[in-house]
């Protein structure tokens, strides 16, 4: 019997000591941060933000010793990558180019990371989280410690501020002229929180949405015997088609029921359905 109660014992200390580990692991983990769309009549004056460009790339948090996706999963880049990375934790976008986000994507998944690769990937830095510190403190920081680090693939994301809402439209032209995807505004006052928040906003001339293909349209015309439209259904349980954007390619190997995809759109319809819903690509999942 005091065997039995011993077992017991020790079966309830080390799981004690297993939740206290992941407890401890959680509060020293900085949850993400999760941007909200940007509208003018809901928004802050446009005079206080941070305003920097969105680029178009993989989300990764280095946390002092790994670099992860938003999710959690352990990127894995070449050694000499992270190896100036100092023991902070910052939050930042992988990247190559415009308008390169399929590439990248795969450099980014592979298993055995490729120097070659790796080498035009650069780790664009716009946050250093801290619960206790306003936004426009924290980029100063970072930028004073990446510019230090004086590594070619680490970079600082420079941020601007506008006055009116006509210098912010006149910044997202420029900034779209180059291939840019939007803006992204960061409140100066704000401190760091996790989830979705208003203290960051994006600011692009489309939307885009994730969507789990549910069915396979037929094509007519020129696209007889091929995909003419995925049906799909987004978050919202909506359920709509959507033909534009679909490469020959596509039609002639359309992705498989159950797959998500990532679509754009520009606002809703009346009845509520997103508006020239475009499809852009297969959502690949995260590094395992």
């Amino acid at each position: 019997m005091q065997t039995r109660q011993r077992s017991i014992s020790l079966v309830y200390m080390l799981t004690l000591l297993c939740l206290c580990t992941v407890a401890v692991h959680a509060q020293a983990t900085p949850p993400v941060q999760l941007a909200s769309v940007y509208q003018p009549e809901t928004a802050a004056p446009v005079s206080a933000y941070l305003i920097s460009e969105k680029y178009d790339g993989v989300r990764a948090i280095w946390t002092g010793t790994q670099l992860l996706t938003r999710n959690g999963n352990v990127i894995n880049a070449p050694d000499w990558f992270t190896d100036p990375l100092p023991d902070v934790w910052l939050d930042g976008e992988l990247w190559t180019t415009h308008q390169d986000f399929a590439r990248l994507s795969g450099i980014v998944r592979t298993q055995i990371p490729d120097d070659a690769e790796w080498q035009q990937v650069s780790y664009r830095v716009f946050d250093m989280p801290d619960s206790t510190l306003p936004f426009e403190l924290r980029y100063q920081h970072y930028t004073q410690l990446i510019t230090q680090l004086n590594s070619a693939h680490i970079k600082p994301v420079q941020q601007v501020r506008v006055q009116s809402q006509a210098a912010l439209q006149s910044l997202l032209k420029d900034k779209l002229a180059t291939g840019a995807e939007g803006l992204m505004l960061h409140l100066a006052t704000a401190k760091h929180r996790g989830g979705r928040t208003r203290a960051v906003l994006k600011l692009k001339p489309y939307e885009d949405a994730e969507a789990v293909v549910i069915g396979h349209l037929p094509g007519k015309g020129k696209y007889i015997n091929q995909l003419g439209a995925l049906r799909v259904k987004n978050e919202q349980g909506q359920i709509f088609a959507i033909g534009s954007g679909l490469s020959d390619q596509d039609r002639a190997s359309p992705p498989p029921i159950g797959t998500i995809i990532t679509y754009r759109y520009q606002g809703y319809t009346k009845t509520g359905l997103p508006r020239f819903a475009r499809f852009i690509r297969i959502r690949e999942p995260d590094p395992d």
